[in-house]
């Protein structure tokens, strides 16, 4: 990964795929990865975000929000880490539900990180920093 963080730094750019069904979230997240250097890709269900994903040539993130209608996060997870192509793919849970419990599912699942809503720009960018993707 850090070549990623060395591209980035070089003025290359990183793909990010967000996956929810709130356009406002999906317009924040946009806006925060944006700040980030990422070029952002939307979906508004899992199901939407598989087809997405499969479309995508470069992918280098995916925030996902847990409570869809058609496929919710936890399974878009599930499905995304079925794929062996996948396996190395930065998948952050991003959701209201805060509970012990929904963070053990989402990481059991495969997720590599997990934010809860409300959050901030200092928060997405921790996150991302943990992942290596974005220098914090």
């Amino acid at each position: 990964m850090a070549e990623k963080v060395q591209a980035h730094a070089e003025g290359g750019f990183l793909r990010a795929l967000v996956v929810d069904d709130s356009k406002t979230i999906r317009l924040i997240l946009r806006t925060y990865l944006s700040k980030m250097g990422f070029q952002v890709v939307e979906a508004g269900d899992g199901r939407e975000g598989l087809k997405r994903l499969k479309e995508m040539a470069q992918i280098d993130l995916v925030m996902v929000d847990w409570n869809m209608p058609e496929m919710n996060g936890v399974d878009f997870v599930r499905a995304v880490r079925s794929e062996r192509a996948y396996d190395t793919l930065p998948l952050v849970m991003v959701t209201t539900n805060a509970e012990y419990e929904d963070v053990a599912t989402a990481l059991a699942a495969g997720a590599n990180e997990y934010v809860m809503k409300p959050f901030t720009l200092d928060v997405i960018r921790e996150k991302i920093g943990l992942l290596g993707l974005v220098k914090v």
